[in-house]
């Protein structure tokens, strides 16, 4: 799982070594990520579709894409399709996509790189692995996120964010136990490099066995991990958790009910890990609630069961934008 490493994460940046008084949040629920397929037959797991709207929002869904070596003329991606209403995350780990989308948007990511759009009122786009890569096979592993956006939002320009692994903002935990690659938002003093309409997080962390990474973590958000490899535990009550769960945190800032909000919130890796996959991998994810009702059908996010018709009729009608000539 190559991402962006560093030889020794002491040369870091570190997080703050937490506060004997500061309050770790909770562990809500640890679930199992159901198996898919999605795009032309590439294999997922749902990280969130288990979770109940109210503790993801303002996340839709999120995708593990792989982890899967292809032979030969196996790699798969999606076809041109629209989207509407709010913004996909791509985040590669292992292998290589290509992007392009009806605005003139795209390029290839790899390796560590995220693809950020903001589909707003409407686009069409494409994601697939280089020719190349089809004839050679390979590794295959990230994630994709859908972020959602506030109703004031949904009908803005759309927009395309190369983040490249070279801008990422990396960091150590206190004592060098943990790498994180902070994608966007903020964690603690230090922001990432994305740029995000609706407030939230986005992170990787890599745990070496037996270590420990306490995450400041705002009031306002939410909190989720996903582990993508590994074991270990969450919470400061140590529940387990492992390879395709899910953990949802207590303290959703301003939902009532859901707990008191808590500072930060704490990873754990098992003294001991598989041998393919050395590290406890995590992706960690928090955003401001947006609080508004969701109408979610196939490629498109909005408020209203209208605004959803509304969205196939002028997909149907050509409205989302045309596939450029190059690539039709």
């Amino acid at each position: 799982m190559p991402a962006v490493t560093v030889e020794n994460p002491l040369t870091l940046p570190r997080l703050p070594q937490p506060l004997n008084a500061t309050r770790e949040r909770q562990v809500l629920a640890v679930t199992t990520a159901p198996s898919g397929f999605e795009g032309e037959g590439f294999p997922v797991r749902k990280a969130l579709a288990t979770i109940k709207s109210q503790y993801l929002d303002p996340f839709i869904m999120m995708d593990q894409m792989g982890e899967v070596d292809y032979a030969p003329g196996e790699p798969k991606g999606t076809p041109w399709h629209p989207h509407r209403g709010f913004e996909t995350v791509t985040y590669m780990i292992d292998g290589v996509m290509d992007h392009a989308d009806s605005h003139g948007g795209g390029g290839t990511i790899s390796d560590g790189d995220t693809q950020w759009m903001t589909a707003g009122g409407g686009i069409l786009h494409k994601e697939a692995p280089p020719e190349w890569l089809v004839q050679k096979g390979g590794l295959f592993h990230g994630i994709q996120l859908w972020v959602n956006l506030p109703g004031s939002e949904k009908m803005v320009a759309p927009k395309y964010q190369d983040i490249g692994r070279t801008n990422v903002v990396l960091l150590s935990s206190h004592d060098g136990g943990a790498l994180v690659r902070l994608i966007a938002g903020e964690v603690g003093e230090f922001t990432g490099p994305g740029s995000t309409r609706t407030p939230i997080t986005l992170l990787h962390a890599s745990l070496s066995p037996g270590s420990q990474l306490t995450l400041p973590w705002r009031k306002d958000f939410n909190a989720l991990a996903y582990v993508l490899s590994g074991r270990g535990t969450v919470g400061g009550d140590r529940q387990p958790i492992e390879s395709g769960q899910l953990a949802v945190f207590d303290g959703f800032g301003s939902l009532p009910g859901l707990g008191t909000d808590g500072e930060t919130i704490t990873l754990s890796a098992a003294g001991t890990q598989e041998s393919r996959s050395p590290n406890l991998e995590v992706i960690v994810l928090g955003g401001r609630p947006i609080g508004e009702p969701v109408a979610h059908y196939g490629p498109f996010v909005m408020n209203t069961q209208a605004e959803l018709a509304k969205a196939f009729e002028d997909y149907q009608a050509g409205r989302l934008g045309t596939v450029p000539a190059g690539h039709a």
